[in-house]
């Protein structure tokens, strides 16, 4: 497996000098839209870039899957499939915070084979926090995290997504949303992840799943002992085209989850 401060060393280092100089002092020629609707700037494009080239040297013959390649070529999915390890990354999770000046946005990476996650990492540039999960467990500056607090829903905190619902589901989650204590979004679901696998946050009940938005925190709040699941109670199926799954500090509240949704 690859050492977790060669990753924290690559990150830092993009950030120092790719992401913070650029932090507040965007010009709007360097801010676009890709398919009409969803915000990217050069710096996410420079960031990807750069991951690509030093992630390659870490690992021989891995494939590299990134939200803004994947923008222009969405075949690169079936990396997934092969039998090579596999790199996804999203540059900044967060673009829209970032492109506002808003601190809470990160970079994400997560290592793959096959069907399994094997390692992730997510390193927030503002703050510097670097966490990290293996098969050993979940890492914050070499701390191990442990969820042990079972959560009520009327205690839950967490966000629920606003869109990509199929119609039926949005009526269900409109009817549930009161169940719960707080229902608010960072506009970073990197940022969720880390906060969950912290215990600052309790869950996130998602629509649509592209993978560098949840390889890396779903194995984070999975291995710091939190859980996720599809509707159908199966585990994130990263490799294939997948929707609607719910990420939490716990099986029992996701299970809870799940049963307000059946209108249990």
């Amino acid at each position: 497996m690859v050492n977790q401060n060669e990753i924290k060393d690559i990150l830092y280092n993009i950030s120092k000098n790719i992401i913070i100089p650029s932090f507040g002092n965007l010009k709007e020629n360097q801010i676009s839209f890709k398919n009409g609707l969803d915000i990217v700037t050069e710096v996410d494009i420079e960031v990807e870039l750069e991951l690509k080239k030093q992630l390659s040297k870490l690992l021989n013959n891995t494939y590299f899957i990134g939200e803004e390649t994947y923008s222009k070529d969405p075949s690169i999915l079936k990396y997934y499939s092969s039998d090579n390890y596999c790199w996804t990354v999203d540059p900044i999770d967060g673009t829209k915070n970032f492109v506002n000046s808003k601190e809470r946005f990160a970079v994400m990476v997560g290592l793959t084979k096959k069907n399994q996650i094997k390692q992730t990492f997510i390193f927030k540039p503002i703050s510097e926090e670097f966490i990290y999960a293996d098969s050993k467990g979940t890492f914050i500056n070499d701390n191990k995290l442990i969820l042990k607090k079972e959560t009520q829903i009327e205690n839950a905190i967490g966000s629920v997504s606003s869109k990509y619902w199929s119609e039926t589901t949005k009526l269900k989650i409109k009817e549930i949303k009161n169940f719960f204590k707080k229902i608010d979004s960072y506009g970073s679901i990197g940022c969720e992840y880390l906060d969950i696998a912290l215990g600052l946050r309790n869950f996130a009940l998602l629509s649509r799943l592209y993978p560098w938005d949840h390889i890396p925190g779903v194995f984070i709040v999975r291995q710091a002992g939190g859980h996720d699941c599809h509707f159908d109670k199966l585990g994130y199926k990263f490799y294939e085209h997948s929707n609607n799954l719910v990420v939490s500090n716990s099986k029992n509240l996701n299970y809870k989850i799940l049963s307000l949704m059946e209108g249990k």
